[in-house]
This record gives structure tokens, C-alpha cells and sequence, in this order.
């Protein structure tokens, strides 16, 4: 058997165990993203509104991947299930949402933000129908903090990293460490947003929701980012054409863009 694909069932094998971890011993049904119902409907709405025509032009984006480079699909996968894992293993926090890794940063960083924004909202859905792990109601909410805000913040923090000081391991460690933080600050505004505090308002709600987040978000997002660079490492060893071929479509693509 060839090192990669020992490699790849390795890895696969840790998928099942943090799986069978995290589905074999339910938490509370308040360690959540944003539960179910947790939101009043407008703002419910609102979400939902707001993250829509992201995840239309992500399937445009994700559906060009896999028609130009099916051979990326595995790649895709192991993307879509490193989000799932990672964002399941939940630590309850404040009364109605959870603190936990979110995995969204290393499918930003390799395909992009609005492919990521399909598979992270993919992720939450499932999350909500097979693990009580947020809701139906608030994947909009969800979506836009996980799924859209992270991968996006992921993605242009590596890239300017990148350019300006050539460390790719550093570029990779800020990228999904920041996303991870932003994905929880744009959560602690949801929340602010949704229930001002009777003084102070937005502001006073914001600090608290985000000075509880911080206690177990600050220690989670730099464990994200380390166990990134232990992933990247090993898709370096058994994913090098892969990586290649991305960021062949990634030169490619910028040429374009300065042409046009």
C-alpha cells in the first residue's frame, strides 16, 4: 500500500473517532452554535437574507472545481469533513451558544471562501439535523458567522501574510486562528444585536457575550491554528499534486484578473 493512501486512511480512521467521540456522548442541547428558536424571527430573517447570495455564488464557485479538476474532490471532502469534526467538538459557553473549533480556515485557504461558504454551511446543517448542534431557524445566523465571515477572514489574512512575509506556516497559523476569533465576534454581535442589554445597550451586550466567549474561544482558536499546520503538513507529505494543481488554478486565475 502506497504511503498516501495509508496516509489518507490514517486520517480517516481519527475522522471516525472524533465522530463516534462527539456523537457517542451527547452534551446538553444548550451547547450549541446559536440554538433553535434562540433568535427572535426577525432577526432570524435577516441572517438568512444575508447569507443566501453567498452560498448561490459558492455553488457556482464549488460546481467550477469540480467540473475543471474532479481529481479535487477528495480534497474537497477531506475539507468538508476536517469542518465537521472540529466544529463538533462544542464547549458550553454562553447560555444559548457554545465555544468550539471551527475548521473552516483550511478550505478557505485552499479553495477559497465561497466554496467554503457552501461546505461550512453544509456542515452546520447537518450539525442542527443530526446532533442538535444549532438550528434551522439560526443557520442562517450560523452561516454567515462560521461559514462566510471565518473563511473569508481566513482567506485574505493567509494571502496578505503571505505576500508581505513569505511564511507560509505563520500565513496558515494567523489565517485560522484569526477566523476562528472573528467567527466568534461576529457571534457576540448576532447576540448583541438580537438582545441589548437594558443599560448600555448594544455596546454592554456585545462586551459581555464577547468577554464570556473569549475564556474558552482565545485558547481554542490557537489549538486550531496549530493542528492546522500539523494537517497542512500532512497533505504537504501525501497531497503534494493536489496542492500543486491549486496553486496552479491560483496563478492562473490571478493572471487573468490583471489581464482583464
Amino acid at each position: 500500500m502506497s504511503k498516501k493512501k495509508q496516509g489518507f486512511i490514517s486520517l480517516t480512521l481519527m475522522a471516525i473517532i472524533s465522530f463516534y467521540l462527539v456523537v457517542g456522548f451527547p452534551k446538553p442541547a444548550y451547547a450549541m452554535h446559536i440554538m433553535e428558536g434562540f433568535l427572535p424571527v426577525q432577526w432570524a430573517i435577516f441572517w438568512w437574507v444575508i447569507a443566501l447570495p453567498f452560498f448561490i455564488l459558492g455553488l457556482r464557485s464549488l460546481t467550477h472545481i469540480t467540473q475543471a479538476n474532479p481529481e479535487l474532490k477528495l480534497l474537497l471532502g477531506l475539507s468538508g469533513a476536517f469542518t465537521f469534526v472540529l466544529s463538533a467538538l462544542k464547549i458550553p459557553s454562553v447560555t444559548g451558544s457554545c465555544s468550539h473549533p471551527t475548521g473552516t480556515g483550511l478550505g478557505a485557504v485552499l479553495f477559497g471562501p465561497l466554496t467554503m461558504t457552501v461546505l461550512g454551511s453544509l456542515v452546520l446543517l447537518f450539525q442542527a439535523l443530526l446532533l442538535a448542534h444549532g438550528g434551522l431557524t439560526t443557520l442562517g445566523a450560523n452561516a454567515f458567522s462560521m461559514a462566510i465571515a471565518g473563511p473569508f477572514a481566513a482567506y485574505w489574512i493567509y494571502n496578505l501574510t503571505v505576500r508581505f512575509t513569505g511564511k507560509q506556516k505563520i500565513a496558515l497559523f494567523l489565517a485560522t486562528t484569526l477566523a476562528n476569533l472573528l467567527t466568534y465576534i461576529i457571534t457576540s454581535i448576532q447576540l448583541a444585536l438580537a438582545f441589548p442589554a437594558p443599560v448600555g445597550g448594544i455596546i454592554a451586550s456585545f462586551a459581555k457575550f464577547a468577554g464570556i466567549f473569549a475564556i474558552t474561544q482565545v485558547p481554542l482558536a490557537i489549538s486550531e491554528g496549530l493542528l492546522t499546520i500539523l494537517v497542512w503538513n500532512w497533505l504537504q507529505s501525501y497531497n503534494h499534486q493536489e496542492l500543486e494543481l491549486l496553486q496552479l488554478i491560483k496563478v492562473k486565475k490571478q493572471t487573468n484578473e490583471s489581464i482583464s
